[in-house]
């Protein structure tokens, strides 16, 4: 008689455990959904902009943003600020340094 009441309780435990493991990793699976879609959809949607340039509205869309930006630059006084012009200038003249150093033979 013990021996099938350990049995039962054995059971009713197992049973219980496994009810807790279900609804903690349906718990768990709904906080990373959730965490995902709150952390990571905002950024997904504009990479899934930049990978449909193929179609024709996002096109649009995407020349009429590049020219109003291009127009706001226009309009300023200085496009570039003084430590990126600094640091364009010894880019260009690192550029034109390797251009002389070039083997024209190859060419």
């Amino acid at each position: 008689m013990k021996n099938q009441e350990n049995v039962k309780t054995v059971k009713n435990n197992y049973k219980s455990f496994f009810i807790k493991l279900a609804s903690i990793s349906i718990a768990i699976v709904i906080v990373v959904n959730l965490l995902f879609n709150l952390i990571f959809a905002e950024r997904l949607e504009k990479i899934d902009k930049i990978l449909m340039l193929d179609k024709s509205k996002i096109r649009s869309e995407f020349k009429h943003k590049l020219r109003s930006e291009l127009s706001k630059g226009l309009e300023k006084d200085n496009m570039i600020a003084e430590d990126d012009k600094i640091l364009l200038y010894k880019l260009y003249l690192k550029i034109k340094e390797e251009f002389k150093n070039l083997d024209k033979s190859k060419l």
